[in-house]
């Protein structure tokens, strides 16, 4: 192991002190080691009582998680990570159900829906955070609590530049109500994916922004459907009226707007770092940066200790190291995550090349616990337009 990769410390008879200790503590203790003070710990102590675990599951919203498990077990051999690749919402909604029942779940939980992780898996206490102290200082605080945050996500409007080499072909949202886009918005349905319905409610948060985006478009100010509350849910009467079509997954808005050869391709709203994969899959997707009033989201990706973990030091090995080594990009350990279009929260990490910049995607980043006060709203909503 590198030098610049973690900070050890502490000495041999605290390593001996806290294996006796967790050797009298039950691997499955429902308080997740809360015995030991995980914030004391040196790295080379954790590391020894992780091997004793000798595994740890994860519960991850991204495909991406099984390239960290490839590199993790490399760096720490007997130590089997246990992944699972499943949508923020089957995740929460199996780990609300496994704490509830007290049966066996992960011990990771890497997940999005960020509202919902707020109101629900921490205020129910099935997730507690963990930050690794030689990260501390390098995460700003609104990306350390309620739980660390690795890396933010997007869901912003995307185009084919294949098509459009010349840049977006819209430059407001109200674009997409008009009939030059009439069956040729693609997205997941909002109330399928909770990312797309963080979209929604950000609309509906910012219909100030989205009522004077209306007004500079087509030079009068907006008036309000009888049973619409305000602009941006107007935006998405019009937009479904506009014969949206929304499908089940992410990949599927991805080959609908980006493969190569189209003549007069849809716009949609998927993940910038989505981009990644153009060459593999033929696509020739782009970010739709300077649209009014905004393109779409940015929001957290979480790593969290489940209360009920299994193997607790394990848990917290694996998220220190999917904050990245010490290195300016975090190395092989970050290597997954760093990519065009995804953002690190680490302050001493560079930006990924290849991408806009955060300050200058244009993106709105949501409150949390704003849109976890109006995301029922929403859903319900929609559920009367479609």
């Amino acid at each position: 192991m590198s030098a610049t990769r973690f900070r050890t410390r502490g000495t041999l008879a605290a390593l001996l002190a806290l294996t006796v200790g967790l050797t009298a503590c039950s691997a499955t203790d429902s308080t997740g080691g809360s015995d030991i003070d995980w914030d004391a710990l040196g790295h080379e102590e954790l590391v020894e009582l992780a091997r004793q675990e000798g595994e740890v599951v994860v519960y991850a919203f991204t495909s991406r998680i099984a390239a960290v498990e490839k590199s993790f077990e490399a760096e720490y051999p007997g130590i089997d990570v246990i992944a699972s690749d499943i949508s923020s919402s089957e995740l929460i909604t199996r780990l609300d159900t496994e704490h509830r029942s007290r049966s066996a779940t992960a011990d990771v939980a890497y997940v999005s829906d960020a509202p919902v992780v707020v109101t629900e898996l921490m205020a129910d206490g099935v997730l507690e955070p963990y930050l690794p102290s030689r990260v501390a200082d390098a995460v700003p605080a609104e990306y350390r609590e309620p739980l660390l945050a690795n890396r933010l996500s997007t869901k912003v409007l995307m185009y084919n530049e294949q098509a459009h080499p010349d840049g977006a072909p819209v430059s407001n949202l109200w674009e997409l109500t008009e009939p030059r886009w009439a069956g040729k918005v693609v997205l997941v349905d909002p109330n399928v994916r909770g990312d797309y319905l963080d979209l929604a409610t950000e609309l509906s948060l910012r219909s100030d922004e989205m009522a004077a985006a209306y007004a500079d478009h087509f030079g009068r100010e907006i008036a309000l459907d009888d049973g619409v509350p305000d602009a941006g849910l107007q935006f998405l009467k019009n937009l479904y009226g506009n014969d949206a079509v929304l499908v089940d997954d992410t990949d599927t808005v991805n080959a609908a707007i980006g493969a190569v050869g189209q003549q007069d391709p849809p716009l949609g709203f998927t993940s910038y770092s989505d981009r990644r994969d153009n060459e593999d899959e033929g696509w020739a997707l782009q970010v739709a940066a300077g649209v009014a009033p905004s393109n779409g989201i940015v929001f957290p990706a979480y790593l969290g200790v489940t209360t009920n973990s299994a193997n607790p030091a394990a848990a917290r090995l694996l998220i220190d190291y999917m904050m990245g080594d010490d290195s300016e990009t975090g190395g092989t350990a970050y290597e997954p995550f760093y990519v065009a279009g995804d953002y690190p929260t680490r302050t001493d990490l560079t930006a990924p090349a290849g991408a806009l910049p955060l300050g200058e995607l244009g993106a709105w980043q949501i409150d949390p616990e704003a849109s976890a006060e109006r995301r029922d709203e929403v859903a319900d909503f929609l559920l009367t337009i479609q």
